[in-house]
């Protein structure tokens, strides 16, 4: 009773809470999202699925803004594929069959299976060198009248 009345008389303390020990983080900011390469491939797992969905962490490939979703830790031999240059990492990545795969500092590798470019658009990690290459679709002569139908 003691202390409702102290809170409606506003005569109640005001103590802060101390920021120490405080476990709340603000919204991330897609600016405070950059990888930084220079980690254990553990540590870039973390902040690459920490920053899942929503800002995305990002890095710079062939001067444009490339943000990474969908990381796991991979144990296995070095995969097969494509060099891609990533600006701040020491070693280039792979694009592989399964998606990218980064390396840390400690040699271990990261694949990362989706990629989104500044204009929205996202591709399989896989898929990076064949990005720009488009495949015309072609009907059959029924799927064609169907298609007329519909209209």
């Amino acid at each position: 009773v003691e202390a409702v009345r102290l809170i409606a008389d506003g005569k109640a303390p005001r103590i802060p809470q101390p920021k120490e020990g405080a476990t709340y983080e603000g919204i991330q900011k897609k600016e405070n999202a950059e990888i930084l390469w220079d980690q254990p491939a553990a540590a870039l797992h973390n902040w690459i699925r920490g920053h899942d969905k929503v800002p995305g962490a990002w890095a710079t490939i062939d001067g444009q803004v490339v943000t990474f979703y969908g990381s796991s830790l991979l144990d296995t031999s070095v995969p097969a594929g494509q060099e891609l240059a990533i600006k701040g990492a020491s070693r280039p990545g792979l694009v592989t069959k399964n998606g990218l795969v980064v390396f840390g500092n400690d040699g271990k590798m990261v694949l990362v299976r989706n990629l989104q470019f500044e204009d929205g658009k996202m591709i399989p990690a896989s898929k990076y060198f064949s990005a720009d290459e488009t495949t015309a679709l072609e009907l059959t002569e029924e799927e064609k009248k169907m298609a007329e139908d519909v209209r």
